[in-house]
């Protein structure tokens, strides 16, 4: 990312795109897992919960609300890969 800079610039967010989307679709993935404690509908709520945070996210331009994103995902799959629920999937 551009130093110095507070909105992203078009190459910051082409960078942070592949990197954004794998996470979603871990996060989506990390929610099937049978080692979580979620009904069908509490699972189908979780993922609604994480597509709805991600569309929003997805017109962000603040370089810091981006890093954010990244790191709160970050955090959740790994909670999420120990077989815990994290309070909300991602706090955005």
């Amino acid at each position: 990312m551009a130093k110095g800079l507070i909105w992203a610039a078009a190459e910051d967010l082409a960078r942070n795109r592949g990197r954004v989307l794998s996470l979603y679709r871990q996060l989506l993935r990390s929610l099937n897992s049978p080692d979580l404690p979620l009904n069908f509908a509490a699972r189908l709520a979780k993922k609604a919960e994480v597509r709805a945070i991600f569309v929003v996210a997805s017109e962000e331009r603040s370089l810091h609300n981006i890093e954010d994103l990244i790191d709160t995902a970050e955090y959740s799959l790994s909670i999420l890969r120990k077989g815990k629920i994290p309070q909300t999937i991602p706090v955005y």
